[in-house]
């Protein structure tokens, strides 16, 4: 991963802990952490 990627604070939608990603959180979507994420993957892709 390259070190000048920006990332954005955030905090996890589903356990509730700060996390950073990659990309500028959407209000009103949720935004998981590494942690939980697999764990809402539809597998739509």
């Amino acid at each position: 991963m390259s070190q000048d990627r920006k990332m954005y604070k955030c905090t996890c939608a589903d356990c509730g802990k700060d996390s950073e990603v990659p990309f500028e959180p959407k209000e009103g979507r949720p935004v998981y952490c590494r942690e939980c994420l697999p764990k809402h993957r539809s597998g739509k892709f």
